[in-house]
């Protein structure tokens, strides 16, 4: 490190209530680390803030040195955006607090916090927001691409339930974005990743949901995986915004539950959750049941906080991992062939597909009310993601996943796709899934926030002027 970058680094420590760390520090190691093990970078020093002001010291030190800065929120993101090479990285994980309001139904969450740490707090009042379906996601990089989950029939999207938000922007600004503070920025925020600055407080409003919830899941083998999305398919036209189901193309589990003969086989489970009536839920599993029996089944009550956590083990940080994502307006009997063809073809038991239902409150948000990268017309979304403990397997998997993502393409709702759920883009693939109207006020907003897109490590949407191309 040369002489005035190290003279700069003691300077910053002197200034800072939060940590930095360098490569030779007990820790660095650690907070490199991110969920994907394929991701092997190394920061040139990590900045562990407390507060904002700390954020704001190590932006202003990455301006003057020129280093690349990345954001480290739950590091879940399987591109390994939140760590950079020889730049700084800001790892949030001190910055993890979470406080409930319970007669408002709101609560603060720090830029750090997973959606175990929230889920946990909001728990002990019955209230939760939409929220992915693994505990150690970070709540930042989540909500920012939009936030899908469970409860996402019912109470939308997570940044439908952003009631604010304080963002550390480029010039080190603190500011509060909300609908009659910084509009624009709110706007922005709610779907636009981390394109604008640092989320250090999200606000969330809070809804009545659980301790316990409605749970069922129920597996079938690959070869019945048509008969198993028709009826899929099928069952929304039926079903209220208090039950849900995702599709889960998995390997069973050797849970107590499985039969030893279907342990470890792979198949495509219906999980689902009901947070209404147990007269529904029991009626939609018993109509499932009748219809096209499982192989095996679990119907049981269950924590919601429980649910939430459901995938972490199978999800744990280490695996080898890449991931992409497809809108679908149907389930077509042309995409339902495509992914019948794909799915044995995988090698790893640890990739797993799933596919969502997108409606509901889903679709009670207009296109343009917030940033999200996706139409709120009722469809699918199927997540792809080749996930393996080993680099053979990995590599296999990885060449699956593109074919099946190219095969699914012709049948989607065009180029544009989830933000959240994609390792790599293809050309103009971001500017395609928000659209023209939205890249180009979404690109006035960032010229006005951060003019040298210095936040250029996400699906990055570059300022109107003044340019600045993400590195490789």
């Amino acid at each position: 490190m040369p002489q005035v970058m190290t003279q700069g680094v003691e300077a910053l420590r002197a200034a800072i209530a939060g940590e930095v760390l360098l490569p030779q520090d007990p820790g660095y190691d650690e907070a490199r680390t991110i969920w994907n093990g394929g991701i092997d970078r190394r920061p040139a020093l990590v900045l562990r803030p407390v507060d904002p002001t700390d954020i704001s010291a190590a932006i202003a030190f990455a301006r003057e040195h020129d280093l690349e800065l990345s954001v480290r929120g739950g590091a879940h993101a399987p591109a390994g955006t939140s760590v950079t090479d020889g730049g700084l990285m800001i790892d949030l994980s001190r910055m993890r607090q979470v406080t409930v309001d319970p007669a408002a139904r709101t609560c603060i969450v720090g830029g750090g916090a997973t959606l175990a740490d929230r889920d946990t707090a909001t728990q002990e009042h019955g209230l939760a927001v939409t929220g992915g379906i693994i505990g150690h996601t970070g709540v930042g990089g989540l909500t920012l691409g939009g936030g899908m989950g469970w409860l996402t029939r019912k109470h939308g999207l997570s940044i439908d339930n952003l009631v604010s938000a304080e963002v550390v922007v480029a010039d080190g600004r603190v500011l509060r974005a909300s609908a009659d503070e910084n509009a624009d920025l709110f706007w922005a925020v709610r779907g636009g990743g981390g394109n604008f600055g640092v989320v250090t407080k999200f606000e969330f409003r809070l809804h009545p949901v659980g301790p316990l919830v409605d749970f069922a899941l129920l597996f079938w083998a690959l070869d019945r995986g048509p008969d198993v999305l028709r009826l899929y398919r099928e069952l929304f036209a039926d079903v209220s915004r208090d039950v849900n189901i995702i599709i889960a193309s998995i390997s069973a589990p050797p849970a107590p539950f499985v039969p030893e003969e279907h342990r470890f086989r792979a198949g495509y489970a219906m999980l689902v959750t009901g947070t209404g009536s147990h007269e529904e839920h029991g009626a939609v599993v018993e109509r499932i049941r009748l219809e096209l029996p499982p192989l095996f089944d679990l119907v049981t009550p269950m924590p919601y906080a429980q649910l939430q956590q459901m995938f972490d083990e199978g999800n744990a940080f280490g695996y080898l991992a890449y991931d992409k994502a497809v809108y679908v307006d149907d389930l077509s009997d042309n995409v339902i062939s495509v992914m019948a063809d794909h799915m044995p073809r995988r090698t790893s038991p640890l990739s797993p597909v799933f596919v969502y239902r997108l409606d509901g409150a889903y679709s009670d948000v207009g296109d343009d009310d917030t940033a999200f990268g996706g139409g709120r017309t009722p469809r699918y979304v199927i997540f792809l993601i080749a996930m393996a403990d080993n680099t053979e397997m990995f590599e296999a998997d990885r060449e699956w996943l593109r074919a099946f993502w190219a095969a699914l393409l012709p049948h989607s709702t065009g180029i544009g796709t989830y933000v959240n759920g994609e390792g790599e883009f293809a050309p103009g693939q971001v500017r395609e899934s928000y659209g023209p109207a939205k890249w180009s006020r979404l690109r006035r907003i960032k010229a006005e926030y951060d003019p040298e897109n210095a936040f250029h490590l996400n699906a990055n949407i570059p300022p109107a002027d003044g340019e600045r191309p993400a590195r490789e």
